[in-house]
C-alpha cells in the first residue's frame, strides 16, 4: 500500500515538473517469474525514473548503510523495499539478501553499477544474485536530466529496457561466468545508449 502510494506520488510530481517521460521495451520485462534489473548509475535521478517507469513491478535494492542512519529517510526507503549494504566492504548480505527477495518474495531486484571502481563488483554481483535466485537480468537504461535544474528545464526524460537474458551456471569454454555476463551487460547498455541516440 504504501509502496503504491509512494510510487504515484513520485510519478505524479516528475510529470509536474518534468511532462511525460518517453518509455521504450517496457514490454521486456519478464511476466514469467522474477529478474534482475541492471541500470548504469548516472544520476541520484536514474533509480528514481527507472523504478517509477517499471511500475506495476516491485523492487528490492540496495542503498547505502548511511542513508539508513537518517531518521526519516530510513523509514522511507524501508517501506520502499531497500536493504543497508557497506559499499566498502559489502559483505555476504549484499548477495544474500536481494537472493532470498528473489526467491521468496513478490519482488525483483534492480542494481545500478556506476563508473566507480565498485562497478565490475556490482556487474558480477548482479550475475551471481541473477544466477543463485534463478532470474533473468534485464539491461535498462536511463537517459535526461541529470539534475534538478536539468529537471525543471523540462529536458525530455527517456527510459528504455532491452531483452532479457537467462544467466547459465556454465558456458564450454568460458571460464569467468561473472565477466562473460558483465561484459554482456556492458555491451547491452551501450546498444541502449546508442538507440537513444537516433
Amino acid at each position: 500500500m504504501f509502496y503504491t502510494f509512494i510510487f504515484n506520488l513520485i510519478k505524479g510530481l516528475l510529470f509536474i515538473l518534468n511532462g511525460r517521460t518517453k518509455v521504450v521495451g517496457k514490454e521486456n520485462l519478464p511476466t514469467d517469474g522474477k529478474f534482475v534489473l541492471v541500470a548504469p548509475h548516472r544520476t541520484y535521478l536514474d533509480p528514481v525514473y527507472i523504478a517509477v517507469m517499471s511500475y506495476p513491478f516491485r523492487f528490492s535494492f540496495m542503498a547505502k548503510q548511511e542513508l539508513f542512519k537518517i531518521p526519516i529517510l530510513s523509514w522511507i526507503i524501508r517501506h520502499l523495499n531497500a536493504f543497508p549494504v557497506d559499499r566498502d566492504k559489502p559483505g555476504v548480505s549484499a548477495i544474500k539478501t536481494p537472493v532470498n527477495y528473489l526467491k521468496n518474495d513478490e519482488l525483483n531486484v534492480m542494481i545500478f553499477p556506476s563508473g566507480s571502481r565498485h562497478s565490475t563488483e556490482l556487474k558480477g554481483g548482479a550475475v551471481t544474485i541473477a544466477r543463485l535466485g534463478k532470474s533473468k537480468i534485464v539491461p535498462a537504461v536511463y537517459s535526461g536530466p541529470l539534475t534538478m535544474k536539468d529537471l525543471l528545464m523540462r529536458k525530455q526524460a527517456t527510459v528504455k529496457f532491452g531483452e532479457p537474458f537467462e544467466v547459465k551456471r556454465k558456458i564450454e569454454g568460458v571460464d569467468d561466468i561473472n565477466e562473460y555476463y558483465s561484459n554482456i551487460i556492458q555491451d547491452s547498455f551501450s546498444e541502449l545508449d546508442e538507440s537513444s541516440n537516433h
